[in-house]
């Protein structure tokens, strides 16, 4: 498989990653299986999807628990991507950035996954609390001491909040980056980027480009609506994350059925499926963009895994940017 390069320590991946928060958080808990996941785990693996990104608050910690099974046995041929920054409670989720919780978390991540060290370790969310340099160079720190090799940042988005009058979606995310470059270098970015939201593409792609900044796409595949797999109306489980999302409306998916359309017909061309387009489009982006899809089964793996074969021509690219915008806010 293609290699890509995170950052500016050219730390090879390849070309499609795996998102491993489906397999216990977010989404559908009575499809959750551990077994399953763990199969996922070794065929991402086996095809060189050797980016594995989870987060200690998936779970929480049971998704970090979960792949370090897998690390156990296999740890040289993957290349591992964890968080820190948010902790999860009842009902909310509050941001710390405080040095100290962020050394204990790193060391707390390590024991769950049962490695010596991190190859990416990102912040989730910036504490408003705590200046960011602070938790930054106490990341930085980690890298000092061997625990980590290099630094991400979860860029703030649509699902933040909405825009004012002028701004650009990712103005906050890029003012953040400018003052941690100043601290310790960025290795990647991590922001939301695929065909039915490509907004990283006005200023945080170019931004991340002019610096040799890796960029992690993550939900490239629109939370599973861009795999033609979803039906409008078909509603999810309450603990599943769409059923709150005003995109995942049977009005809005409805609505947005044309770009499910637009896939396929390209896909039609390649003998691939619409997932594989979506992914495809995601790489087409830059030889330093990573589509980090979200999968809990050996099946989507596998069929994530070959995007990497889809060459986009100019006319299948030039038909996806025709493709109308998505209906329905993330706010």
């Amino acid at each position: 498989m293609e290699r890509r390069t995170i950052g500016a320590g050219a730390l090879g991946v390849g070309a499609v990653g795996l998102g491993c928060m489906p397999m216990s958080w977010a989404y559908s808990a009575s499809r959750q299986r551990g077994d399953a996941s763990v199969r996922a785990l070794h065929a991402a693996l086996d095809l060189g999807s050797s980016l594995l990104d989870t987060a200690d608050m998936y779970g929480p910690f049971t998704n970090e628990l979960l792949i370090g099974r897998v690390l156990r046995e296999r740890r040289a041929e993957a290349f591992v991507s964890t968080k820190c920054g948010l902790l999860v409670g009842d009902q909310h989720i509050v941001a710390n950035g405080r040095p100290g919780y962020v050394r204990r978390a790193c060391d707390a991540s390590l024991r769950r996954l049962q490695t010596d060290t991190i190859d990416l370790y990102q912040l989730h969310r910036a504490d408003p609390e705590v200046p960011i340099e602070e938790t930054w160079g106490a990341m930085a720190d980690l890298v000092t001491a061997g625990k980590v090799r290099a630094l991400g940042l979860c860029a703030v988005g649509a699902r933040a909040g909405r825009r004012g009058a002028g701004t650009g979606l990712y103005d906050t995310t890029i003012r953040q980056l400018e003052r941690i470059q100043q601290v310790f270098p960025v290795a990647a970015v991590q922001a939301e980027l695929s065909v039915w939201s490509p907004e990283a593409l006005e200023s945080l792609l170019p931004w991340c480009a002019a610096r040799g900044v890796g960029l992690l796409a993550a939900m490239p595949l629109g939370n599973g609506f861009l795999t033609g797999t979803l039906t409008p109306g078909q509603g999810f489980e309450p603990d599943d994350l769409r059923a709150r999302h005003p995109r995942f409306t049977a009005e809005m998916m409805a609505a947005n059925q044309p770009l499910v359309v637009g896939l396929r017909r390209v896909a039609a061309r390649h003998g691939a499926t619409p997932a594989q387009v979506a992914l495809a489009w995601v790489l087409a982006q830059g030889p330093h963009v990573v589509p980090v899809p979200g999968a809990k089964r050996e099946r989507w793996v596998r069929e994530n895994a070959g995007a990497a074969g889809v060459c986009l021509t100019a006319r299948d690219l030039a038909d996806l940017a025709a493709l109308p915008d998505a209906q329905g806010s993330w706010d």
